[in-house]
C-alpha cells in the first residue's frame, strides 16, 4: 500500500490528477517523504471563533478554509518540498480506509499504546482538557487570541502534547529501531521510516547528514514552536517545546547546550549564528543584534557562522513580528554587506513595500533585478507596485 497510489484508496476525495501525475502518482511514500510534489507547506489555524473548514473544503481551498488548494505541482518523486497539505491527506487516507474518526484512530494506535496520556488530536480540546493547555504568544510577547487556534488539519498541526510524552514517542522509535520494543511498529517498519526516501526526509521524520542516527522534526503552530531530536544509535535526545513564536530560538541554543553538558557527540545544525542574533534583537533591540554580529563577523566562532543569509533570516523575522523599520535597518545592513546579491534588495524591496514607500521598494527591486535578471517575484513586484501608483 505504501507505493501505490493514493486515490486507489481514498473515497471522500481525491487527488486531482494533472499533467503532474500522468506517469508518477502521488503514494503514501511520498506523502510522509514531502516528495509527492503538492503544495501548501504549513497551516495557520483557525481563531477560536472561527467558521471550521471540512477536509475537503482544505483540501479544495473553498471557504471557510483559508490556504490554497492542495495540488500536485512537481513531479511526485523528484524533489523534497515539505507540504503539510499532504499530511493532511494522509489523514484522510486513514480515516477513509478505517472508517475511523482521526484523534480516536491515533489514540488506539499510537497514544495509548506508548502511554502518552496527555496527548491528542482532538480539535478543538474539550473543555477539560483545554483547562490545562498554555496560551500561545506571538514573537513580541502578545498572547493569541482564545490562547491557541484550532486545526482541522489534525495530522499535520493538531497535536496537542507535552515533552514527556513527546519523548516517549521518541525513545520508542529508537528502542523500535534496534529491535528492543516494538509496541507500534516493527522493527523492519522502524528502519523504513528512519531511512531518507530523498536527501534528509524519512517517513514523517527527517534524519541528519552530519549527525548518524540521528532523527527529529520541529513544530509550529500560532503562538508555539518545538524541537524534537533523537538518537536512534546512542538513545541520546531532547524534547523541547515552548508558547512561543521564539521557541525554535530559544530551542536552538537550548539544544547546544544539553547536547554539550551531556557530551553528545552532537554537531549543530546550520543555522549558524541566527537564532541566537534573534533573541538578542528581542532583549536588547535590533542595533544590538547588529553590533553582535558584527563582532562576530570580525572575530568568528564556529558555531555562530555568520554569512548572507544570518541578517535577511533575522530581517523577516523582525518584519513578520510587525517590527517593519527594524527590519529595513536589518536588511539595509544586508546590502551594505552584501551589494553584489540581488537577494538582499529584494528583501529589502519587500520591506520598503510592507512599510508602504512605493518608490524605495520600486528602487531595490530594480537593483535586485539587475544583479540577478531571473528574479521573477522582483518581475511581479515591480509590476504589482507601477500598478498602485
Amino acid at each position: 500500500m505504501i507505493d501505490e497510489n493514493v486515490n486507489e484508496k481514498l473515497k471522500t476525495w481525491k487527488v486531482p490528477e494533472n499533467e503532474f501525475t500522468k506517469n508518477e502518482k502521488v503514494t503514501l511514500r511520498r506523502l510522509m517523504s514531502h516528495t509527492a510534489g503538492l503544495t501548501v507547506h504549513g497551516f495557520p489555524g483557525y481563531d477560536v471563533n472561527d467558521t471550521l473548514p471540512t477536509l475537503v473544503q482544505i483540501f479544495n481551498g473553498e471557504k471557510p478554509a483559508n490556504t490554497a488548494p492542495i495540488r500536485v505541482d512537481i513531479l511526485p518523486g523528484t524533489k523534497e518540498v515539505y507540504s503539510g497539505g499532504g499530511v493532511t491527506i494522509e489523514q484522510q487516507l486513514m480515516a477513509d480506509v478505517t472508517g475511523k474518526a482521526f484523534p480516536a484512530l491515533m489514540r488506539d494506535l499510537v497514544l495509548d499504546k506508548l502511554g502518552m496520556a496527555d496527548s491528542s488530536y482532538e480539535q478543538p480540546l474539550p473543555p477539560a482538557r483545554a483547562a490545562m493547555t498554555a496560551s500561545g504568544t506571538y514573537a513580541d510577547g502578545k498572547v493569541v487570541h482564545g490562547k491557541w487556534h484550532i486545526y482541522p488539519e489534525m495530522a499535520a498541526a493538531g497535536l496537542w502534547t507535552t515533552p514527556t510524552d513527546l519523548s516517549k514517542f521518541a525513545i520508542e522509535i529508537a528502542l523500535s529501531k534496534r529491535g528492543k520494543s516494538n509496541r507500534v511498529l516493527s522493527e523492519k517498519m522502524t528502519d523504513e521510516m528512519l531511512t531518507p526516501v530523498l536527501e534528509e526526509a524519512g517517513l514523517g521524520l527527517f534524519m541528519d547528514k552530519n549527525n548518524a542516527g540521528q532523527f527529529g522534526h520541529n513544530g509550529a503552530d500560532e503562538g508555539f514552536q518545538a524541537i524534537l531530536t533523537m538518537n536512534a544509535e546512542s538513545g541520546k535526545g531532547v524534547a523541547i517545546m515552548a508558547n512561543s513564536d521564539n521557541g525554535i530560538a530559544v530551542g536552538d541554543i537550548l539544544l547546544r547546550n544539553v547536547a554539550k553538558e551531556y557530551g553528545w557527540n552532537y554537531k549543530p545544525a546550520g543555522q549558524g549564528a541566527f537564532p541566537m542574533l534573534v533573541l538578542v534583537a528581542k532583549a536588547k533591540g535590533t542595533q544590538a543584534a547588529l553590533q553582535r554580529y558584527a563582532e562576530l563577523k570580525k572575530s568568528p566562532v564556529a558555531e555562530y557562522k555568520v554569512e548572507e543569509r544570518t541578517l535577511n533570516s533575522l530581517g523577516y523575522t523582525l518584519l513578520f513580528s510587525g517590527q517593519g523599520q527594524d527590519a529595513i535597518t536589518v536588511f539595509q545592513r544586508n546590502v551594505q554587506e552584501c551589494p553584489e546579491s540581488g537577494n538582499v534588495y529584494d528583501s529589502l524591496g519587500e520591506a520598503y513595500m510592507k512599510a508602504g514607500q512605493k518608490e524605495l521598494a520600486i528602487q531595490n527591486y530594480e537593483k535586485s533585478l539587475k544583479l540577478d535578471p531571473k528574479n521573477q517575484n522582483a518581475v511581479d513586484m515591480l509590476k504589482k507596485l507601477k500598478e498602485m501608483k
